[in-house]
């Protein structure tokens, strides 16, 4: 068989006989099982408010239901241990079966409900949940929850410290499901913290401040601001005469005379390093004589038309 088959059917095996057991042994308070697979047969522990109703009068009860766990279930030498629950309150499986017993005798579900929860947090849980599924007033079926305390509802914890019961009332009207589930006084979770005042803090060492080093920002502040020289009226204070848009305009023309220098050395310089052809004919030279000459001579006319217009003009 293969193991994930094989974890159905001890899932199935357990939850069978823990249905017998809450038929069997529901008068006498049954509080739920832990089964174990040991060497020499199936140890069966089980918790019940009553222990001696489970046992019976001279060991009757026991036997009667070790017989029929040998031949319902096909166990080798089962070995059953009964144990007595302290708090039967604390328990949820107890619990879950006198809230349903209690809704089948005629108490409303409201009441039961908060008179059980309260009686569970009176017991020291540090937590608990009871939720009614089922038609509990009328023709249409709800939901009806209780809470108190703290209470995990998925991970580890909620598998590991949770206590978990259920129970059924029959009812006139239809069947009526009871979850309990309980966290018992003491229980360890994961997100619990201690606060221990006894506990001893080992002194912090302050760093040594250099004598050299910079002040603080406190120091600077204790210090009073240095003072600024107030300037009188009858001291002489240099105010520039000049005009601001000449001073301007001339430092203007000097960088545009600066750049046009530094754009005429460079391109002597380039015309330096370019080879000279030493072949240039005089003629070619003594045009270009001429025509700059010529140009010149234009510039000046223009610029002498120019200033008669605006003589003209004034």
């Amino acid at each position: 068989m293969a193991d994930e088959h094989q974890f159905i059917e001890d899932g199935l095996r357990r939850s069978q006989i823990n249905e017998f057991f809450a038929d069997e042994l529901g008068r006498a308070g049954y509080g739920g099982m832990d089964v174990a697979q040991t060497p020499m047969g199936t140890q069966i522990v089980l918790k019940a408010e009553k222990p001696g109703m489970v046992i019976g009068k001279g060991g009757k009860n026991i036997r009667k239901i070790t017989t029929e766990l040998e031949d319902r279930f096909d166990m080798d030498d089962p070995q059953i241990d009964v144990q007595e629950v302290d708090e039967p309150d604390l328990n949820a499986q107890i619990v879950a079966d006198r809230l349903a017993n209690a809704l089948e005798r005629g108490w409303y579900f409201r009441k039961a409900g908060h008179t059980t929860i309260d009686r569970i947090m009176d017991a020291g849980a540090l937590g608990a949940e009871i939720v009614l599924s089922g038609k509990v007033t009328g023709a249409r079926s709800r939901v009806e929850k209780f809470n108190r305390g703290y209470i995990k509802h998925n991970g580890e914890p909620a598998e590991e410290v949770v206590d978990h019961g259920q129970g059924v009332a029959v009812m006139k009207l239809g069947t009526i499901g009871v979850n309990v589930k309980i966290i018992p006084p003491g229980a360890t979770l994961p997100d619990d913290f201690d606060v221990r005042e006894d506990a001893e803090v080992p002194e912090v060492e302050q760093a040594a401040v250099d004598a050299d080093a910079d002040e603080g920002v406190e120091s600077l502040l204790e210090e009073e601001p240095e003072e600024v020289p107030d300037v009188g009226a009858d001291e002489d204070v240099d105010v520039p005469d000049e005009d601001p848009a000449e001073v301007i305009d001339e430092e203007v023309v000097e960088e545009v005379v600066e750049e046009t220098q530094e754009t005429a050395t460079e391109a002597t310089d380039v015309a330096a390093e370019e080879p000279v052809d030493e072949d240039v004919e005089a003629d070619e030279l003594d045009e270009l004589d001429e025509e700059i000459e010529s140009e010149a001579a234009d510039l000046v006319a223009e610029m002498e038309a120019a200033d008669e217009e605006d003589e003209e003009d004034e």
